[in-house]
């Protein structure tokens, strides 16, 4: 298993690379979940924020569990302060994703709202006159949520993040991890790796920044040497003489979520909400985003863009 890098759980001391810390309004930083029902989405969420952000949904009617519902983007908004810096926090969950037979308008959904974030600031940037109070919707990070098969990719997979991977930083979560053994998980991160080399998808590299100091350049190695993270979502918070423990409970004992032997949450919500925002902001802005803006006016036509441009100034 690759060296696990320390999380703060287990090193309070250790150095943050987190930006802005002197901007006074705080980061906005938007994440997406995607993944098939049943893999602890709703339970990453909560964990994720340190609070109930969703509740346990009603039982389904047994009557209607044939039923399947459509793909729906739920936003939630959570304000959290990490290291002494507001997060505004938005997170936009696709109950529905993978549930049908043909996916294929979940693909196009996904893909046009994401479009659809980077054609509202295109048409901002557009104004004579710009709303200072503007809010950037960009997604800035896709925790796609694999099914713990324990085997590869399965095409829902692979066409995900071939579709997505161009236009937004998707990170690999392997769902409900505690379901394989160590030695499992191990096999399954690596099948899962090689098929993401031989199909050459496009996830987030963390180690995109060549210009980053040595010691940065070092831990993002260590990071993407991790990928996929192998996530379990916490259900209980239990008193331990060392202090509270937030874990999963199970007949035959319990799980750790914090601990870095046996889950992976520890480090991937220190990457999200501290040392890779303003990473992976700047990667959404200065590479995806530009290229989006850069193909969308080639394609439209620098006439039409300027149409755009004196229609976008007159609203």
């Amino acid at each position: 298993m690759a060296t696990r890098l320390m999380t703060p759980s287990a090193n309070s001391s250790r150095p943050t690379s987190l930006r802005y810390k002197t901007e006074k309004r705080g980061i906005r930083f938007n994440i997406m979940l995607v993944g098939a029902s049943g893999l602890g989405r709703r339970t990453f969420l909560n964990t994720l924020c340190e609070r109930e952000v969703v509740s346990t949904p009603e039982p389904t009617d047994p009557e209607q569990a044939h039923v399947v519902e459509p793909m729906r983007f739920n936003k939630h908004e959570v304000q959290i302060i990490e290291d002494g810096t507001n997060i505004f926090l938005t997170i936009i969950d696709t109950p529905g994703f993978g549930d049908a037979v043909d996916n294929e308008s979940c693909f196009e959904q996904l893909k046009q709202y994401i479009e659809a974030q980077f054609d509202e600031v295109l048409v901002e940037e557009s104004r004579i006159k710009r709303n200072a109070k503007h809010k950037d919707n960009r997604v800035h990070a896709l925790l796609y949520f694999i099914t713990p098969t324990g085997h590869s990719l399965r095409e829902l997979d692979v066409e995900l993040i071939k579709r997505l991977g161009r236009i937004v930083n998707i990170i690999p979560v392997i769902g409900r991890a505690d379901s394989l053994t160590i030695d499992e998980l191990i096999r399954f991160k690596a099948s899962i790796m090689k098929d993401i080399q031989h199909y050459e998808l496009p996830i987030y590299n963390f180690c995109w920044d060549d210009e980053a100091d040595a010691d940065a350049i070092d831990e993002n190695q260590e990071i993407q040497a991790i990928v996929p993270f192998s996530v379990v979502g916490c259900d209980e918070v239990v008193d331990e003489d060392h202090g509270s423990l937030r874990v999963r409970n199970y007949p035959w004992g319990i799980v750790e979520v914090d601990n870095d032997e046996q889950s992976d949450f520890g480090l991937l919500r220190y990457i999200m909400l501290n040392s890779h925002v303003a990473d992976l902001i700047d990667y959404t802005q200065s590479v995806l985003y530009e290229k989006y803006r850069t193909d969308k006016l080639n394609k439209s036509g620098f006439d039409e863009y300027d149409e755009g441009v004196a229609a976008a100034a007159a609203v």
